[in-house]
Parts: C-alpha cells; structure tokens; sequence
C-alpha cells in the first residue's frame, strides 16, 4: 500500500494594512475606457522607472569633491521585515482617438526568511484629447491654454510624460503607505532621493521619509545606474578596487539647478561581487544608524549581483510581460470594444530597412 501524504494548506498571511486605494482611481481607469469604439494600434512601449530615467539626464551636472569615506561592513543576523517596491507602465497602443496605457505596482515582503509578494494591477487607461484634461486635472498636471488667431492651442504634456506622472504618482501613493502600514522594517526603493522635479516634490517626498522614520522604518534608495560624474568619470568606478562589501560615502551633492536636491546621504555601495550602486539613506537618520541597517540588509536579504532580491522580485513583478500585453489587449477587446489593428510605421515605409524606430 502507498502511504498517503498529508498536505496543509499554505497558512493565511496577512500583509501590512495598505491605506484604502483611491476609489477615484479605479472610476478613472473604467471611464476612460467605456464607451470607446476605437482600434488599438499595436505598439508596446515599456516604462519602467521611467521619472528617474528623465531626471538623470537632466540634472548630472553637480559641483563636488572626489573625497570619498570607506566604510567597511559586516552582515547582522539580527532578524529584520524587508519591503521593496516597483512600479511600472506599459503603452498598450494606439487608437484612432487617443492611446491606452496600463500601469502596475508590487511590493515584496521579506518576512521570518520567507518571500511573498502583492501585486496591485494592471490598471488600464485610453487617454484621448477628449479627456486628457481630465486626467491631467487628476493626476495634477495642469495644462496651460495658449490663444492663438485661429484656434484654441492648449500645450499640455506629451503622452509618454503623462505616462510617467501616473507611474510616478502611484508610485508614491504605494510609498505612502507602506511607511504608514511597516514598522520596525527596512523599506527598499528602486531609484534615488533626488527630488524638485515635478515627479517627486520636495514636501511630499520628505513627509513620506519621515511617517517611515516615525513608525521605526529605514528607508533604503538603490539605484542601477547613475550618471553622477567625478572627474568626468562614473562614480561607480571609484568603488571597483574596493573588497565587497562595504560602502562609500560621498560628500554633499550640489546641483545647479535651483529646487533640485537631495533628501539623503549618497553612498557607493558594493554590497555582494563586483556591482556597485548607488545608495541614498535619508539625511533624518545618523551615519551609524544608516549603515547599521545596511548591514541588518546583508545579514537578512539573498544578494546577487550586490543587488537586494526583494527589490529583483518587485521588479519582476511589476514589469510587464508580452503575454499580459496580450491579455490586456484581449480584455479591452471583450469588455469595451477596443480593437487592437497593425498601424504601419512612416519610417519603415519612407525609408525600408534604415527607419529605426525611435532614432534620435
């Protein structure tokens, strides 16, 4: 006789209490895609952190010193919750009124030595010249109306910023509440503390730091690249000869442009192998506490590469993949008549096989 095995089910787990999700939201997302009788043109366009992409291009011109403070480190076993957060967003097409997009967060717990996710996602949004003001008005970007002798222009943001400014918002708003829902645990962002632009104000980003601070969170900023230079060369290549893991602090970072700072303590940190990154702790906390949770972070979180897994697993996550663009593309088909069509591309008819998309 075969013995039989005895299988429990997988316990509950209760994730933190998320703050109530925005119902506006969610009306937003269905009323921009009700009653559409248009065909989605076939275009994928991925956005995947895409504010921090913009902001790095635009303010890596700093005034600083190369002098930099070798931190050695040592993994704690001191038992620690770890979240990490990722969002992004998809163009899904075009249509003959407007274009459909799609976003989506997750947040990866790292709890007594066992990952779980929570996925919030996809929302899908058909963004028309019908009511693109309407969106700009809830996401809290403003258009500005321009006379002219013929017609009323009015110059709002191109498809791919409005992109990012709902990426960015829904962003913040998982930011948000995380930093009120953890205590005690260490929160991992994917990006910098840089803030002054539109995507991430000063005061909104700072009240978040510090609810996070309040309810005994660290905040731990990461980013994969980093176009700061010193001496015209990246700053990760000054950590390379460096033994792992350990941390470099920078000094201050001056921007030249006004309004632009940032909210955190800058490090390099090569924290596993040859990978370095960039590392900013928010200026609230002490060098010491600072360092003391990176090290809580070796001693907890799998590493590879020198980069966190819960924050790889929020990634992944939350990126899109071709058979959801698929599906999605599907759903909106079933449920609001929005069909997807191969819009040829101009590029590709004018010039063959030398009209590459996206050429700059």
């Amino acid at each position: 006789m075969i013995e039989q095995l005895h299988i429990s089910t997988t316990a509950k787990y209760n994730f933190p209490h998320l703050i109530e999700f925005p119902q506006q939201f969610l009306e937003l997302s269905i009323k921009t895609l009700r009653n559409s009788n248009a065909q989605i043109s076939q275009t994928y366009l991925q956005s995947e952190n895409f504010i921090d992409k913009l902001s790095t291009t635009k303010f890596n011109n700093l005034k600083t010193t190369a002098k930099l403070q070798l931190i050695k480190l040592k993994p704690l076993k001191e038992e620690v919750p770890i979240a990490a957060i990722d969002v992004s967003s998809i163009k899904i097409g075009e249509t003959s009124t407007g274009v459909v997009i799609a976003v989506r967060g997750a947040i990866v717990y790292l709890i007594n030595k066992k990952y779980r996710y929570l996925k919030l996602g996809p929302f899908p949004l058909h963004i028309t010249e019908e009511n693109k003001n309407e969106v700009y008005r809830f996401f809290k970007a403003y258009p500005v109306p321009v006379q002219n002798e013929i017609y009323d222009v009015t110059m709002a943001p191109e498809v791919t910023y409005l992109q990012s400014r709902i990426t960015s918002l829904f962003e913040r708003w998982l930011h948000s509440s995380l930093a009120s829902s953890m205590h005690g645990g260490i929160i991992l962002w994917d990006g910098s503390l840089t803030v002054g632009t539109p995507e991430k104000p000063v005061t909104a980003i700072r009240d978040i730091m510090e609810n996070a601070k309040k309810n005994g969170n660290i905040v731990l900023a990461i980013s994969k690249v980093s176009r700061i230079r010193v001496g015209g060369r990246q700053i990760s290549d000054f950590a390379s000869n460096f033994p792992s893991p350990c941390l470099l602090k920078l000094e201050e970072l001056l921007f030249k442009q006004r309004g632009i700072k940032n909210l955190g303590k800058v490090y390099l940190a090569k924290l596993n192998g040859s990978k370095v990154f960039r590392l900013d702790i928010y200026h609230g906390f002490s060098i010491e506490e600072g360092v003391r949770a990176v090290e809580r972070l070796l001693g907890n979180d799998l590493l590879i590469s020198g980069y966190p897994e819960t924050l790889r697993l929020a990634h992944i996550f939350s990126t899109f993949t071709a058979n959801e663009v698929v599906g999605i593309q599907r759903y909106l088909n079933e449920r609001f008549n929005l069909r997807v069509i191969n819009r040829p591309s101009i590029r590709r008819v004018l010039f063959g096989p030398f009209g590459k998309e996206r050429e700059t």
